[in-house]
């Protein structure tokens, strides 16, 4: 069960990591990208999250992209206050 759990916490670490870059330089090099453009993608997201059967790759990717917009949004807010 080890090996399992440990390829899915590497696929999850990954996806997390690369959205994050993408987000962070959409943020400096796309002038009209705003908080409320990345809270829309998050909330399709969400609505991706809850259609249909997907695989396990599928599942962890898309769970991961999830955490990456949310630290992303929290972290936008934070720099805001």
């Amino acid at each position: 069960m080890p090996e399992t759990n440990n390829w899915e916490t590497e696929k999850f670490n990954e996806v997390f990591e690369d959205e994050l870059r993408v987000l962070e330089r959409r943020k400096i090099y796309d002038k009209n990208c705003t908080l409320e453009d990345i809270q829309g993608t998050l909330d399709s997201l969400y609505i991706l999250e809850g259609n249909g059967d997907k695989s396990i790759v599928q599942e962890i990717s898309l769970s991961a992209s999830i955490a990456a917009y949310e630290q992303f949004i929290y972290n936008w807010q934070k720099e805001k206050l």
